[in-house]
Parts: structure tokens; sequence; C-alpha cells
């Protein structure tokens, strides 16, 4: 009998979980399939599965060859990497979010895109590193460099916790983001050609219209590692919602989560920075979306955050492709006319927080 009692708790924890990775999938490939399939051309479910099958599996269904290239060399790529952009931001925000204890705290406020934007305009237009270093290199020393500008900024000018801590910061970050925004437009019009350039101001307001398969096999791992090492440290980041103090002396080992953690969201943004270009909001929009679904606590909020993120930038993607007929808006658009709203709500419903 106790055996059978013991074992009851751990076969309800196996069914729960069963449901909810059953779900996971069932809402990721809902969502994958909708941007493969919804575009200008209209693309039938069925038709995706036969190219996938084709390509996968080696079937040998009969398809029109442009249908096949546009889903297989076009939108499965570009699909993939806006759900992996989304997941990776989405993250970002959370980690900063947690360890920052500051409800407006994200990759894109914060100037840590701005900063890969730099970093990765740098590398690209201005050769910094004589070639030895990729342009995903450039973007994360970009990144980690405005995070430590605009952190010793809000510490230089008081902040701390509570609202006035919560407002430096913001501040702080608005400072670095101007600061970086203004040095990529600077080495864009010294050192870029006019080509370059128009290419390179698209892109910076957030562009998936280049993604390729390359693409894929950066941006994917980049967000399955920070999904990793994010999720290994979820009692780490619930006592952290006490504050640094708290966590140490719940045997927290908080500078070397610090940094893993920090070091993780900067590597995620500076990828995806360097892929799409800098997209605003997910990350500060997203965690709150995940908090009113599953709670507070890291162990659901993590992957939650991550799906909701995936999901939510592949529906902007689609967006970014059927609002205007004949021309494809930048995400970063589409993210910044929902993201916008939702930042205000946040902002008021804080106003009095101590």
């Amino acid at each position: 009998m106790s055996v059978a009692a013991a074992s009851a708790p751990l076969t309800r924890q196996g069914l729960r979980a069963a449901r909810q990775a059953a779900w996971v999938t069932a809402v990721l490939t809902a969502a994958l399939l909708a941007g493969i399939c919804i575009g200008e051309t209209p693309i039938s479910v069925t038709t995706v599965l036969q190219v996938l099958a084709n390509r996968l599996w080696g079937a040998d269904h009969a398809l029109d060859a442009i249908e096949a290239g546009i889903i297989w060399s076009y939108r499965l790529p570009r699909t993939l990497v806006a759900g992996a952009c989304g997941a990776g931001l989405a993250i970002c925000g959370l980690v900063l979010q947690s360890l920052l204890r500051n409800a407006l705290a994200d990759p894109w406020l914060l100037g840590i895109s701005a900063g890969a934007s730099t970093g990765a305009v740098l590398v690209t237009v201005a050769g910094l590193g004589g070639g030895m270093v990729a342009m995903s290199g450039g973007a994360l020393m970009g990144a980690l460099t405005a995070f430590a500008l605009v952190a010793g900024l809000a510490r230089l000018s008081g902040g701390g916790p509570g609202a006035r801590g919560a407002g430096q910061i913001v501040l702080a970050g608005i400072a670095g983001s101007q600061l970086f925004n203004a040095l990529t437009s600077f080495v864009i019009a010294k050192s870029a050609s006019a080509e370059q350039a128009r290419g390179l101001m698209f892109w910076l307001l957030g562009n998936l219209s280049g993604v390729r398969w390359p693409d894929v096999h950066l941006a994917v791992p980049a967000a399955l590692i920070a999904l990793i090492v994010v999720a290994a440290h979820a009692r780490s980041l619930d006592a952290f919602a006490f504050g640094a103090e708290s966590a140490a002396s719940l045997g927290v080992p908080v500078r070397r989560v610090q940094v893993v953690l920090i070091g993780a969201a900067a590597m995620a943004a500076a990828v995806m920075v360097s892929i799409t270009g800098a997209i605003g909001f997910v990350g500060l929009v997203v965690p709150h979306a995940a908090r009113l679904l599953v709670g507070v606590r890291h162990g659901r909020l993590v992957p939650a955050s991550a799906l909701i993120g995936a999901v939510f930038l592949i529906g902007a993607d689609i967006l970014s492709r059927v609002l205007i007929p004949g021309q494809v808006l930048p995400i970063g658009v589409v993210t910044a006319l929902v993201g916008a709203p939702i930042f205000a709500v946040i902002l008021i419903r804080h106003r009095g927080a101590s």
C-alpha cells in the first residue's frame, strides 16, 4: 500500500508533464505551420507536409517546384528563425527582469539590442577585428558593453530597489540606446556604401526577409542554449525575487549566477540581433504575459516565456507579410505596434511600486 501511495503522486506528475508537453508541441507546431502557410501566396497544410516529407524522408510527392522552393528555401527557415528569435529575446527579458527586480527591463529598453547592433555594424561595415571576428561575435561584445554601461550609469545615478531604481535604470537604458544608435548611424554614414546603408537601415528596424538556412543553424542552437542554461538556474531566479542578499543567504552563488545568466541572455540577444536586427518589446511584454498564465515560479515561467515568445514573433512575422498587400513590413514595426501600448499599461500598473 505504501509503495502504491508513493507511486500515485509520481504517476500524476508524469501524466501532467505529458499533457503539458503535448500542449506545447501542439501549439508550437500550429504556429510553425501558420508561419509557413500564410503569406502573399497562401499554401495548404497538405502541400507543406508533402514538401517536408520529400525533403526529410525521401518521399516522392509530385509538387509544384515554385511552391516547394517557397516553403523549403524561404518560409520554413524564416519561421524557424522567428520562433527562435522570439524565444531567445523573451528569455533574455525574463532574466533581466528577475535579476534586476525591474518589471521594465528588457534587452531593447536597456540598450542591449542597440549595443549589439553597433557591434555587428562595426564588424561588417567598419571591419573591426580584421575579419577575425564574426558578426555575432561583434554583436555579443556590443551587447555586453551596452549592459555594463547602462548598469554603471544607473548605479552612479542612485538607482536601487523600488520605483526610483526602476526609473533610473530605464532612463540609463534610454541614454545607452541613444548613444549606441548614434554610433551605429555614424559608422554607417562614414563607412557604408549607399547600397549597404539602405540594407542596414532596413535591417536595424528588424527584418527577416534575408533569413536562410545558415541563420537557422545559428539562431536555433543559441535559443536552445539560453533556454537550457536559464532553466537550469530556475530555483536561483526564484531566490533572486527577494533580492541578491536573500539569495546569498539561501546558498545561491550570487556573482557566478549573475555572470552566467547575464552572459546567456546577452549571447541570445546578440545572436538574434546579428540575424534579424533590433526587435523591440518582445523581451518586455512576453514575460509579463507568461506570469499571468503560469505564475511567478521560474520552473514554469522559463519554458512558458520561451513558448509564448516564439509564438508571438511568428505571429508578428505573419502580420508583417499580410498587413500591406505587396509589401513586407519590418517585423520590429509590428512588435512595436503591439508592445508599446502594453508597455504603457505596465508603466501605469507599476507607478506605485516601492
